[in-house]
């Protein structure tokens, strides 16, 4: 019997007919310099929509939590994204996707992260292709995703490069959204499908099954 799987998702928050699969929400915004938690908001930027529309294609029976970091515009703070990681791991999650990636390096965020792996969490974050490295991706420990032109929905690639350790499905399915924050949606939703039938949850057995059960191996090859 499959196990129900609860995915933390850092992102702009979700839409109203997917509200039915979320078990709780919260945003974390910075007002007159001040990170404060309010109440979530429904999607009105549409990338954690199409993030969750990812996850939900390979693991449709995942719970989510929600962490809402940024609305109108994508941007958001090292402190906002580390504050929702941490009200995630009090929620008790499976995993954590975080279809996002910040320039700068921040010990607040590290720190977060370093908490999330001390509890045994996963978190997927998203990285480019090729350039340079962004947080929390580059940290430790943390599972590199981004988009691969080759794989189907229901495949997935073993990079391992210097920029990336996996990849998946690169365009959410109304075609609005592309590239590493959906293929980090696309492999959170394999992971999750995992977890469901008994897979280890820690970092190091996910790695072993996604690389033993990836349809391409290496990095994607452009051609033109």
């Amino acid at each position: 019997m499959n196990r129900v799987v609860t995915v933390g998702v850092v992102d702009s928050g979700f839409s109203r007919d997917q509200a039915q699969t979320v078990d709780c929400a919260a945003a974390f915004v910075v007002d007159s310099e001040m990170l404060v938690q309010r109440e979530a908001q429904y999607d009105c930027v549409q990338h954690g929509t199409a993030v969750i529309r990812a996850i939900a294609t390979t693991a449709p029976a995942a719970r989510l939590a929600v962490a809402q970091v940024f609305t109108e515009r994508f941007t958001t703070t090292p402190s906002q994204v580390a504050a929702a990681i941490h009200w995630l791991l009090d929620q008790r999650v499976d995993l954590i996707n975080l279809s996002l990636g910040l320039r700068a390096d921040r010990p607040v965020l590290q720190a977060a992260c370093a908490a999330a792996a001390a509890a045994g969490i996963p978190l997927c974050a998203a990285t480019p292709a090729r350039g340079d490295p962004v947080f929390p991706a580059a940290y430790p420990g943390v599972l590199r995703m981004t988009g691969d032109a080759r794989c189907a929905e229901t495949e997935w690639s073993c990079l391992e490069t210097r920029y990336a350790d996996f990849g998946a499905f690169v365009r959410s399915s109304d075609g609005r959204v592309a590239g590493a924050s959906i293929g980090t949606g696309y492999l959170s939703g394999h992971i999750s499908a995992y977890l469901a039938t008994g897979g280890a949850a820690d970092v190091d057995s996910i790695r072993r099954y996604l690389r033993e059960n990836a349809c391409y191996f290496g990095a994607e090859r452009r051609t033109g």
